[in-house]
Order: structure tokens, then sequence, then C-alpha cells
């Protein structure tokens, strides 16, 4: 690729108008070019038919799309689909698309690996490349969508649960969520699309302070300092405490509560004094809690919590009024669940 040409889904509206009119074309034809971009989701300027070829050719000579190749696709054995996509630089990310009741969720990355290093998360394992762009984010987003479509069916949400930490790509993130729920972009409503983050207090201050609408999930998985130094080195950094106090500066300013995730872990926090923490810590603010199974990563150490401790984990969360849901993790099969993005195919293709 030459990279003297620019990144078309990183520029204005006004930029390509000024662009356009500089080239002796008529302002109204940026307008187009925008709907391709956003509406539409093309990421070829031959797709847009209601541009002149000497016009298409001149955006092909200036501008370039930082789209996705598909290199696998696997399909599990309950319907969800994930699939790996190589980038400009030949980096792979991931991305699932997982049934629902006559719709589907998509799951998309926000970065190439992960710093945070979080023990249970295949992810993790990879270290970090970079950043994905609002375009590349944008991308997995329009490709599930025409592969719900393809079936009959509507993308009906989005949850930043893939591959990387969304609130270290803070910008690229939310101007991606801004495209897709824009009137003059996907038109998506912000309360489909979830973002989940391990807790960079900083930017859930952030989030607050710019008003979003999303919904905001915090990957918990210990309310014991000890434990959760353990499973996310990023407590470290920013403690329980931090997080806490981020919070409820979220939801003072923002009205919304946010969903606790919660991975349980045999013997590591899915113990009766592990509920009584967490029960503890939420207190401090209006939340829901999401307690997912664990899928076993080869060599990760931890091991699927049994369903008796589940159950008496529950039950002591219900009887202290806590909203809780056991989120049934999808995809195991085929390495597509929560915590399982490893981008496996790396070692065939780099």
């Amino acid at each position: 690729m030459n990279h003297k040409k620019i990144n078309i889904r990183e520029t204005s509206l006004q930029d390509i108008t000024d662009f356009l009119t500089g080239h002796g074309e008529k302002a109204f034809r940026a307008k187009q070019i925008w709907q391709w971009l956003w509406q539409r989701g093309v990421s070829d300027f031959n797709e847009m038919s209601n541009l002149s070829k000497e016009t298409r050719e001149l955006l092909e000579n200036t501008y370039y799309f930082d789209k996705l190749i598909p290199c696998q696709t696997q399909t599990a054995s309950d319907g969800t689909v994930k699939t790996s996509w190589k980038l400009y630089d030949n980096s792979i990310i991931e991305s699932v698309l997982i049934p629902g009741n006559q719709k589907f969720t998509v799951c998309v990355s926000s970065q190439v690996g992960c710093k945070l290093g979080c023990k249970f998360c295949a992810t993790g394992t990879l270290g970090f490349k970079r950043n994905l762009t609002a375009g590349e984010i944008f991308e997995q987003v329009i490709l599930a969508k025409k592969a719900a479509n393809s079936q009959g069916m509507i993308l009906s949400n989005i949850v930043f649960m893939g591959m990387g930490e969304p609130l270290l790509n803070y910008d690229h993130v939310l101007r991606a969520i801004e495209r897709l729920t824009a009137a003059d972009g996907l038109g998506m409503s912000p309360y489909r699309i979830t973002v989940s983050t391990a807790g960079i207090p900083g930017k859930i201050r952030q989030l607050a302070d710019e008003g979003i609408r999303f919904n905001l999930a915090v990957s918990l998985h210990s309310a014991k300092e000890i434990t959760r130094n353990s499973l996310m080195p990023v407590n470290k950094t920013y403690s329980l405490k931090d997080i806490a106090e981020s919070l409820k500066y979220f939801v003072e300013k923002t009205g919304t509560r946010p969903t606790f995730e919660y991975l349980l872990l045999k013997d590591i926090n899915d113990r009766l004094d592990d509920a009584k923490a967490l029960a503890t810590y939420c207190r401090q603010f209006p939340v829901k809690i999401n307690l997912i199974e664990y899928n076993d990563v080869g060599g990760s150490g931890f091991s699927h919590s049994p369903d008796k401790n589940r159950d008496e984990f529950v039950k002591f969360l219900e009887n202290c009024n806590m909203v809780v849901n056991i989120r049934h993790s999808k995809g195991k099969d085929i390495d597509a669940a929560c915590g399982q993005l490893a981008g496996k195919i790396q070692n065939q293709t780099s």
C-alpha cells in the first residue's frame, strides 16, 4: 500500500468536500461518498455506482480503505461464527457473530492483541501490537450486519468484548460508535452497544463527562484486592477503590447502571466469601451482575466452577437483592467464547 494515500474513513465530510471542489467536482458528491462509506459500508470505490469513473479513479489515487480481509471462518455447533480478519499491515484480529432469538450480536475487537495480560484470557498471551482504527472497528460491524442479513436476520447488538481494552483505544472506539449510531451513519441505537473495560478510572470519568449513552460493562472478576491483583495485573495500577470512585461518578453523571462481568473460576473466586465481598462492593452504586461460565484455555491453570458453587453464589447475591444473570457462553468448541480469542491463525500467516 502507498502510505502517501489518505485513509478515507479517517477523513471528515468537510475534507472530502474541499478535496472534490478543489478538483473541479460538485460539492454534493461528498455527501454521496459519505453515504457509501457510513450507511452502505462499502470498502471499494468501484462500488460507488452513482459516481463517474473519473471521480472513482480520483478517489482511488488519493485515498485507501483500512479494510478487513477474511482469512478463516469457523462455525460452532450452536451457530456462533468466528472470523479471523487480516488487516492492511497483515495483523490478525477476530470477531464473533453470536446467534440469538431471530437476531445476532457481534463481538468486536478494538486492538490487535492486548497489553493488560489478564491471566484467564487467551488474548492477553499475544501482547499488544496496535490500536484498531475507527474504520476497522466499524467494518467488523458492517460485515457482521451483512452476514446476519444474508440469513434473513438483523444485527441487533454490538459488544466490545473481543480482543483488546476498548478504553485504551478511546478516541477510535468512540469515533466508531459515533459513526455506528449517527443518523448519517448506520443509525443504530447506542443502547444496543456495550463497551466492556477492565476498569480504567480516568477513561470511565471521561465517558461520564462526555455523556455517553451506550452501556458500560466492567470486567471485575473479584471484589477482593489480592485476588483481583493475581487475575488482572491492571488492578495494581487501578485498584478496586479507584474503579468504585469512577463508577460512582459515572452513575451520578449519566444515570446509567453499569454491569459487572464476573468470570467464575473454581477455587479462585467462586466461594461464598467471594460472593459476600462482591455484594459489599456492589452496594456502592446500582449495578447489574453477569456471571460468566469459564471456558477452558489450554495451559491457563484455571478451571470451570462447579454448578453447585455457581448456584450458591447466585442465591447469595439474589438474597442481597442484586440483579444477577448467568451468561452461558457460546462458541466454545471453536475458541470463540469469552476469553478465548487469541488469533491462533497468526502463527500460520505471519
